[in-house]
């Protein structure tokens, strides 16, 4: 083995580090393993995106960033968002003639050079509020210390018109494919696919909408270009002529790399944003229906050419039921299927868990959620998830109004449960949670000692089968009681690395 061989095996160990994923065999002729078992080390350098929050001049933000504390980081680092430039793009509400409207002038690029939100130790959050439509898409990097487990939500209350109510969303990592089943182009919606580059190119990207028939045919949906450093929101009802109340959205890139998320907005239901459904799989997991839930409605898509026959199961506090009439769902090949669910929770918490019928055909899955009755009705949307696995994260948490559901599909888990400092002071204090199998259960929520301001969750498995977790936050505005659902996958902080099974310098030679 050379030197050139020795600086690749190097090479190969530091990008695992920094992407958050590594795989290195080399086959051996002996069928003895060059290679000892792989370490777990912290990623050494993350991004995250954050679409536009709102086009409401009656909005108002808040960012809140946190790292939690993890063993065997670097002393430095930093983790910091920076505006994305704001580009016109065909299909978006940010098209030249609706940017001479609102500021007088075409083409108005926001300033890169301020960070928007910088954090200052890991453990802490911290927040920065915005007001008004003008705020733009967020595009962030963190490393060092900062990287593993970065966690960034953007918060919205919209006090009245469409898609008032309480709107939340995770910021996300780029990636090539998403998709978001229950989006809508019907007239009482106005939906948009964010899409946000956070690269020095361009990106290339194409938009498919299905629904219950199959595609929908589209006009502009191919080949968006997705500028630099930029957000694009696309109206979904720009790209087809046709109306239709349950869709799936799949965004897929043909270069570069994107961040996606849909904002749904109903004139009557409120809104909320609808973050993307894990990757298609023939079993999912839609955790933490809240128990005052007043109407559910499931959306599911199977993308391939086969039909999909699921078992629907609803884990409640006391074990997993059937939801009456609704015990099994049929889904055609590149067709989009919803039911409604109705009231199905009556007043418990639970989480749906779908399951193959027969044999296993990959589906994605996502639900709306409505709370509230009449007038005061407001939606939010709980997509497919994956599990909490080593570690995951939540913020913006509130002394009052949010509340932690966990479930374990498939088997008893232990979970510890931290609550970090404030983000303007507190002491984060930590609980452990058994969780019965085939239940979901709203944990008692452990607050910072002496808080101030917000503070994180961060949700580890201690030991037992898989666990998912989600947070729902309330808050009132004018008499109306706003929420927002988000999920807690794992957050991918730590990387296998493998380690040499030789001392390769005698090689050296």
């Amino acid at each position: 083995m050379n030197r050139t061989t020795l600086s690749l095996i190097a090479g190969v160990g530091a990008l695992a580090a920094v992407t958050g994923f590594a795989a290195l065999t080399s086959p051996d002729a002996s069928g003895a393993s060059p290679t000892k078992a792989a370490a777990e080390l912290p990623v050494e350098r993350t991004s995250l995106v954050c679409p536009a929050p709102s086009s409401s001049d009656l909005a108002e933000t808040t960012y809140t960033s946190f790292t939690p504390v993890t063993k065997g980081t670097a002393g430095d680092g930093k983790a910091q968002l920076l505006p994305a430039g704001e580009e016109s793009g065909a299909g978006g509400k940010n098209s030249e003639d609706q940017k001479d409207e609102k500021s007088g002038k075409g083409g108005k690029t926001a300033s890169a050079d301020k960070p928007v939100l910088a954090a200052k130790e890991p453990g802490k959050p911290v927040s920065e509020d915005a007001s008004g439509a003008d705020s733009p898409a967020l595009v962030g990097t963190a490393d060092g210390k900062f990287a593993p487990g970065w966690t960034v939500q953007q918060t919205t209350q919209v006090a009245a018109g469409t898609g008032r109510g309480l709107q939340g969303v995770n910021c996300t990592a780029p990636d090539t494919e998403f998709w978001f089943p229950g989006a809508s182009t019907a007239p009482d919606r106005t939906d948009y696919v964010h899409l946000t580059n956070p690269d020095d190119s361009a990106a290339v990207v194409d938009i498919e909408l299905y629904g219950k028939d199959g595609a929908l045919e589209t006009t502009v949906g191919e080949g968006i270009t997705v500028q630099p450093h930029s957000g694009e929101p696309i109206l979904l009802s720009t790209l087809t002529s046709e109306k239709a109340d349950n869709v799936t959205v799949h965004v897929s890139v043909r270069s570069g790399r994107v961040g996606a998320s849909v904002q749904a907005l109903d004139d009557k239901l409120g809104g909320d944003w609808l973050a993307a459904s894990v990757d298609p799989t023939g079993s999912l997991v839609l955790p933490g229906i809240p128990k005052d839930a007043t109407a559910v409605r499931l959306v599911v898509f199977a993308p391939g050419e086969e039909d999909a026959d699921l078992k629907v199961r609803l884990a409640s506090p006391t074990g997993s039921i059937t939801p009456a009439g609704n015990e099994t769902l049929h889904v055609k090949g590149g067709m989009t299927s919803a039911v409604d669910l109705g009231d199905v929770m009556r007043g418990e918490p639970g989480s749906l868990v779908l399951t193959p019928s027969d044999h296993s055909v990959p589906v994605v899955a996502a639900l709306r959620v409505v709370r509230g009755k009449g007038a005061k009705q407001e939606t939010a949307f709980i997509p497919a998830g994956r599990a909490v696995g080593t570690r995951a994260t939540v913020v913006d948490n509130r002394e009052k109004g949010s509340t932690l559901s966990v479930t374990a599909p498939s088997g008893a888990a232990e979970i510890k449960v931290t609550a970090s400092a404030g983000s303007e002071g507190g002491a984060a204090v930590s609980k452990t949670y058994t969780v019965k199998s085939g239940t979901t259960q709203e944990v008692e929520l452990p607050v910072p000692n002496g808080l101030k301001g917000t503070y994180a969750l961060t949700v580890e498995t201690v030991s037992g089968g898989p666990v998912y977790a989600s947070r729902t936050l309330t808050s009132s505005e004018n008499g109306v009681s706003g929420f927002t659902v988000q999920t807690l996958p794992d957050d991918r902080g730590m990387v296998a690395v493998p380690e040499a099974d030789e001392d390769l310098s005698v090689l050296q030679k």
